[in-house]
Order: structure tokens, then sequence, then C-alpha cells
């Protein structure tokens, strides 16, 4: 054999053992016209089990692939080499120059590919995942579900978990990752944006104005039968603000429960004051003393600094934040 020159037996490959001599000079010029094709990783991770294994059978053992499958990789890669990459001895296989030759790079795309997996699989993990909402009972009811089945729609890949209460929620401690609410957050650590003005008005049923006395005038106001809050005096002191002084006992129907208060005005129990978005979602509820001036409430979208750098609840907090005002404004 001459100088520079190895012999180099296939044994992978099915057929009778082949004796080819090549020069080193030959090896790399199969490999760089083998590294101009696109090679299939599978031959690759295949030859280097075999590599790392010493034969086909401990390759099969230790990756728990087909080992006539191993053989069919590496006989496809020899093949695009154009040179065989092992030579068969007592206890199994060793590596020919060829494959020494390409050991390196095969392990850089290994690596490459262990990256890629571990990229899919983080990118997958923060592409999907839930975001968790809370805001008053009404807005639950009667705001968010229509802007929620929007958001969902153009972000599918999002879980939402509506939390309905009136109380304040407290995302300091994680309890939600965006709150919608009628008061502004005072902690230092929230990130809250105004979204606009939410409308507070005098409504009732036509079915019971059809029936109830003349309603021109706040005064008016007396002789109807009135929905008020039960503990809350919020009605109360409101109504003193605008020089109509009110008692408990001027409503008829007193509750705290922000979905039954809308309900008994949409079924006719009297004169309520509602948010002005859901009026046009109850058939036969009107606005009605459109001249009383109730201040507005302000609507506030909060989210803790840290948790917006999610991109997912970045994602829906953008996007309530340019649907919920104009929903107000409905």
């Amino acid at each position: 054999m001459g100088k520079g020159e190895v012999q180099i037996v296939s044994v992978v490959a099915a057929g009778p053992q082949s004796h080819t001599k090549f020069s080193m000079e030959d090896i790399h010029s199969c490999m760089e016209s083998a590294a101009l094709n696109r090679f299939d990783w599978a031959l690759v991770k295949s030859f280097l089990a075999v590599l790392d294994a010493g034969s086909l059978t401990a390759a099969a053992a230790r990756t728990g692939a087909q080992q006539p499958t191993l053989s069919r990789h590496v006989a496809e890669l020899e093949a695009q080499l154009g040179a065989p990459l092992f030579e068969r001895t007592g206890r199994g296989v060793a590596p020919t120059a060829a494959a020494l030759a390409i050991a390196g790079a095969a392990r850089q795309m290994e690596e490459g590919a262990l990256a890629l997996a571990r990229g899919v699989a983080q990118a997958k993990s923060a592409a999907r995942g839930t975001v968790r909402i809370t805001t008053s009972q009404v807005a639950a009811t009667w705001l968010l579900p229509r802007v929620l089945v929007a958001l969902q729609r153009r972000h599918p890949q999002i879980e939402i978990e509506l939390v309905a209460s009136d109380a304040l929620t407290n995302l300091l401690r994680r309890e939600a990752d965006i709150a919608v609410r009628m008061v502004r957050p005072a902690q230092a650590s929230l990130i809250a944006r105004k979204l606009g003005e939410l409308e507070i008005v005098a409504a009732a049923s036509r079915a019971y104005l059809a029936k109830a006395p003349p309603l021109r005038e706040p005064a008016d106001l007396k002789a109807h039968r009135l929905i008020g809050f039960d503990r809350d005096d919020a009605i109360l002191r409101g109504f003193a603000r605008l020089g109509v002084p009110l008692a408990r006992s001027d409503f008829a129907f007193r509750t705290d429960d922000q979905v039954a208060y809308t309900r008994l005005v949409a079924e006719g129990a009297g004169v309520g004051f509602v948010a002005g978005y859901a009026i046009g979602q109850w058939p036969g509820v009107v606005r009605v003393l459109p001249g009383l001036a109730i201040p507005p409430l302000p609507c506030w979208l909060a989210v803790h600094r840290e948790i917006r750098a999610n991109p997912l609840v970045r994602a829906a907090y953008d996007f309530l934040a340019s649907e919920i005002a104009p929903a107000l404004r409905a």
C-alpha cells in the first residue's frame, strides 16, 4: 500500500466485502462533493450512533432503532460520500479514515439538531399558554365576552381564563395576569392604561314605561319604582351629588349582585342605573332621562410590569387595549 493511502472495507452495506484504496485527497474531494448535497439528518444520526456504539447491534440497543434501518442509513450515507465508513472487526466495526474525517462535522450537525429541537420546544411553550383576565361581573357578562371571542380568534394559541369578580384581584400576587377595572390601580409596579369613560345611564324597559307615570326630569323618579343597591351606597351618594337626595327606602328593588341588577332592569322591575354599553344587548330596554348628568367611570387596563414581558400576556393586553375602547362607546 503506497504512502498516503488507506485500505477501506465496507461492512455495513449488503453484499460482498469490497476493498478500495483511496488517497486522503480523494476522501476530502468526496466529502466536499457530498457537502454540496442536502444531507438527510437521519443518515448522519445513524452514522454517529454506530460510530459511538462500535457496532450496529449496540447502536440499535442504545437508540431503540432497528438494526436494518441503521445499516441502510449508513449505506446511503456511504453512497453519498462515495466512500465506505466502517471496517468489520472481531467485536463490531471500526471507523475508516473517511468516517473520522466527517465525524467532527457530523457532531456539529448533531449539536445543531439538538439546539433546534430545544428551540422548537421552547417556541411551542412560549407560543401557547393561559392568560388570566379579571374584571367586574357586569363587564364579564356584557362587555368582555364579545371582545374575548375576537381575541381568541386572533390568537388561537391563547387559553383564556375569565375571573368575574367585583373584588379587586391582586395582580401583585399573580392572582390574574390582566385586570379591567373602573378604578386606577395604585401600585407602582403595575402598568395601567386608561381605555375610556364608562357611561352610566338611567334605563328601563318599554314594558315598564308603558304603565308607569311620566318620566321627564330627575324629580319624576320619586314616582317610579327604582332599582338600587343593597349595602352599597354608591347610587345614593351619586344622586346626593346631583342634588337629588334619595333614601334607601325609595328603591323598590335592592341587590348588590350586578348581574341580577341588570336582569331586573331588563325584566321591567323599574328604573335602574347601568352601563351604557350594555343597553343595546337587552331587547326592549331604553335609556331614559338623557339629561341626567351621572358622572362616568374611568375604565382601566392593568398588568404587572414583569408579566407584560410575556409574549402571550402582551398580545392579550394589546388586543384588549384596542378593542375595549370602542366597545365602551357602543
